[in-house]
């Protein structure tokens, strides 16, 4: 099935089509994963509820758990003001990130503020 037009016209993808997908835990509110969506991905995920997604690596649909059993059920998504990202809230099933981990932010860990800064 096409993207409904109205949510079509409202997205800004980038020169391959595609628009970020932020994902986040419905109950904790924090961020799971970050993810690409073409408009087909979008179209799915909006119709089934279920977490789905554009792999760039393999260049093809990625429908979250269907071979680890992670699955994410959508429970709510939105459109940011620019029209360039999604924010997609989910209850989770397993862990969000292919390393295992709860969430893909888990092992990068956080980032020194103020490094470089100019006085």
């Amino acid at each position: 099935m096409p993207l409904d037009p109205g949510i079509a016209e409202r997205l800004k993808r980038n020169e391959a089509g595609l628009v970020c997908a932020v994902v986040q835990d419905a109950a904790t509110r924090r961020v799971l994963m970050v993810a690409w969506m073409n408009d087909d991905a979008l179209e799915e995920t909006l119709r089934t509820r279920r977490g789905v997604y554009f792999s760039r690596s393999r260049n093809e649909i990625w429908r979250k758990g269907e071979t680890s059993g992670n699955v994410q059920r959508v429970v709510g998504a939105e459109l940011d003001c620019d029209g360039d990202a999604v924010l997609l809230t989910v209850e989770q099933t397993g862990p969000a990130c292919h390393t295992g981990r709860q969430s893909c932010f888990d092992k990068g860990g956080p980032l020194e503020l103020g490094v470089g800064k100019a006085s």
